[in-house]
């Protein structure tokens, strides 16, 4: 499996790690809303890290619950790391789903971008596939 990181969706092709990850493992660039274009993280506050993570289709914040049967969306393996809410510019959470917060866009409200679990208070995951760099 092909480990680069993946620009946004609406360019398809693949990004140099090199151009996103600093070599002390921080996001070289400013993480942004793929819809509105908001600052989500400044430059230099999130640790780049690979995980296994399921989000949700991306859609409006009220459509994100958990519905009868089973929830589309994507497993994603590449986010930005940040250990504690308020190194974020500007991110929402949604309702509890389970022992998930969902990350969204503040202003745009539009998400899942990112993962929360309750139980781990210092792990904020936004996946790299959901927002743009800038």
């Amino acid at each position: 499996m092909d480990n680069s990181v993946k620009s946004s969706s609406s360019e398809g092709s693949i990004v140099d790690r090199s151009a996103l990850v600093s070599d002390d493992g921080k996001n070289k660039k400013s993480v942004l809303c793929q819809r509105c274009g908001s600052k989500v993280l400044c430059s230099g506050m999130a640790i780049f890290t690979e995980r296994e993570l399921f989000l949700p289709s991306m859609r409006k914040k009220t459509t994100i619950s958990q519905s009868e049967g089973s929830v589309d969306g994507d497993t994603l393996t590449t986010h930005w790391l940040v250990d504690d809410m308020y190194t974020f510019e500007n991110v929402g959470f949604t309702k509890d789903v389970g022992r998930i917060k969902y990350l969204i866009c503040a202003d745009c409200e539009i998400g899942p971008i990112g993962w929360h679990c309750l139980d781990d208070k210092k792990s904020f995951y936004v996946a790299l596939d959901r927002v743009d760099h800038a």
